[in-house]
């Protein structure tokens, strides 16, 4: 949801992403002229998100690094009970107040402008289910989100995280690779926490590749 290090071509343009499926199904998310910000690409949220149905039912969900909120705002579409969407960038964070307000979903979900890796490391344990994790690909924050993040999740939580194609960022042995795929740039993977409860909810470990 980020800065890339350099410019997609198939970058979204300034109100062209939406929101894909479940209540909110259709409607655009404002794309700000912010330098660089990227977008999950429709594809590839679609392809997540159909990973993920099983499980959003009330998940409390964490978006780490919001930039346009098109995967918390998709989560709680789709059913989740929650969401924070967390982005530092004082006109992202307002332009995503707004389009709350729109959707006329204060209640179930939350803007909270700060620094990703200070806000998380306050928040207690247990606190989520699902958590996306999309920091701008130029500042390597993988380890370290992940180092503040992990703690706050529930024991049978997820972790999506886009990265850059050739790149898998690291999380501890004990959590386990879910789902994969690739896009010509962007590598996006789920993982499942080691002490996941209903093991069965999610099955295989599948690699795709998303067409652009």
């Amino acid at each position: 949801m980020k800065p890339a290090s350099h410019p997609r071509k198939d970058q979204a343009e300034a109100g062209k992403i939406r929101i894909i499926g479940g209540r909110w199904r259709g409607t655009r998310l404002p794309v700000p002229g912010s330098p660089g910000l990227r977008p999950s690409s429709d594809r590839a949220r679609e392809t997540l998100f159909n990973w993920l149905m099983p499980v959003l039912p009330a998940a409390r969900v964490i978006d780490v690094f919001a930039g346009t909120g098109a995967l918390g705002l998709e989560a709680v579409s789709r059913g989740a009970a929650r969401a924070v969407l967390v982005e530092r960038d004082p006109a992202l964070a307002q332009t995503l107040r707004e389009t709350v307000a729109r959707l006329s979903a204060q209640e179930s979900v939350e803007v909270v402008q700060s620094d990703a890796l200070a806000w998380l490391a306050r928040q207690p344990a247990g606190s989520f289910d699902l958590a996306f994790v999309d920091p701008p690909f130029s500042a390597g924050l993988w380890q370290a989100t992940l180092d503040v993040l992990l703690p706050t999740l529930a024991p049978d939580a997820w972790v999506y995280v886009e990265s850059p194609h050739d790149q898998a960022p690291a999380l501890p042995p004990q959590w386990g690779l879910h789902r994969e795929g690739r896009t010509r740039e962007v590598r996006f993977a789920l993982y499942r926490a080691p002490d996941r409860r209903g093991a069965d909810t999610l099955n295989g470990n599948v690699s795709v590749a998303v067409p652009e």
